[in-house]
């Protein structure tokens, strides 16, 4: 990234500290955001300066259109909805929504600051990467492939017409699968890396500036200031730390953990795969006579045991979990099979 782009960063990052400091009740926060603000015009600053010394210029600041979209959706929405947005375009300090940090700022398991909090850290481990991808893969396909056949079914079709249509329903689902989570976690990280990337650089440029940004975000959470800047002196001691620091502190995020695109996109695929095989399984051990029943209640059992794993992730009863996936799946494969029926009859 050229100086310029960068001094252009570090201004709309200091035009939206301001905007996400008015729309922040908690006077701490605000503070914080405020002092952000104006120590990424200092940055900028300097990077002015860089300019000027390399015979450029910086142009009049103007806030680029898609800075003026993400402060409209934040003083309608809160910085709290917009956290995504903002952080694309670099504010940082976001991390105060989230939770205290450690004693020394690197535990990786920080305080929680309200009952909700509690045992957070656990709770996300299955709302990304390849456990997410693996359960609603698994779900989606069961789902989408038990209502493709019995639509297909529904319209009088033979058992080799079920089956054929039942694999080619498979192997596009889960290369559908596949691709759009791969997609979406390799953009994800692509984001994710350049993030890192922009705070490795901005360390290395001006390291004490950036250690004020941090003592800022520990200050805003509670800790007192000379504390929170002795925290953050013993951090950047040693450059590797105190990247990582400035990336859960500034980013919320973890550079060691951003997620694998092929792991995720394998693990969809798998469990998409898995579940589609179900409804097909008595059609390809040619059972034509009860196949349609025997594939209903596979489907049925499937659906039940599927809502009763992902009542472990929500916290609610397995059997009530279980019932409603069944109920659920259930309307839908009547739905596609009356389909299916009127169409036939109709044609």
């Amino acid at each position: 990234m050229s100086a310029l782009e960068r001094w252009r960063s570090e201004k709309v990052s200091a035009w939206l500290y301001e905007i996400v400091a008015d729309c922040e009740k908690d006077p701490a926060k605000s503070g914080m955001f405020r002092a952000l603000g104006k120590a990424a015009e200092e940055q900028a600053g300097i990077l002015r300066g860089d300019l000027e010394r390399g015979g450029g210029a910086a142009p009049p600041f103007t806030p680029t259109a898609r800075a003026r979209i993400v402060a409209e959706l934040t003083r309608k929405l809160g910085p709290r909805r917009t956290m995504p947005l903002l952080a694309a375009l670099k504010v940082r300090g976001l991390s105060v929504y989230r939770a205290r940090p450690g004693e020394d700022g690197l535990d990786g398991h920080p305080m929680p600051v309200s009952v909700g909090e509690v045992g957070e850290r656990h709770r996300s481990a299955g709302r990304g990467g390849s456990l997410r991808a693996a359960v609603f893969g698994l779900n989606d396909g069961l789902v989408s492939n038990a209502c493709l056949i019995f639509g297909v079914v529904g319209a009088d079709a033979t058992p080799s017409i079920v089956l054929t249509t039942g694999v080619a329903g498979l192997l596009a689902g889960a290369f559908s699968m596949a691709a759009g989570e791969w997609v979406s976690v390799r953009s994800q990280r692509d984001l994710y890396e350049r993030q890192i990337g922009e705070e490795r650089e901005e360390l290395e440029r001006y390291p004490e500036e950036e250690a004020e940004e941090l003592a800022l975000i520990y200050n805003a959470r509670g800790v007192p200031m000379e504390e929170a800047r002795a925290m953050t002196r013993r951090v950047l001691q040693d450059p590797d730390k105190a990247l990582v620091a400035l990336a859960r502190e500034e980013l919320g995020l973890n550079p060691d953990d951003l997620g694998s695109p092929w792991r995720a996109s394998i693990w969809s695929f798998a469990a998409f795969a898995a579940g589609a095989l179900v409804p097909l399984v008595p059609f390809l051990l040619g059972l034509r006579e009860h196949g349609v029943a025997i594939a209903a209640a596979l489907s049925a059992f499937c659906l039940f045991v599927v809502g009763a794993l992902l009542s472990l992730f929500s916290g609610r009863n397995a059997w009530l979990g279980g019932a409603r996936m069944l109920a659920i799946g259930a309307g839908a494969g009547v739905a596609t099979y009356g389909i299916g029926r009127a169409l036939h009859t109709s044609i």
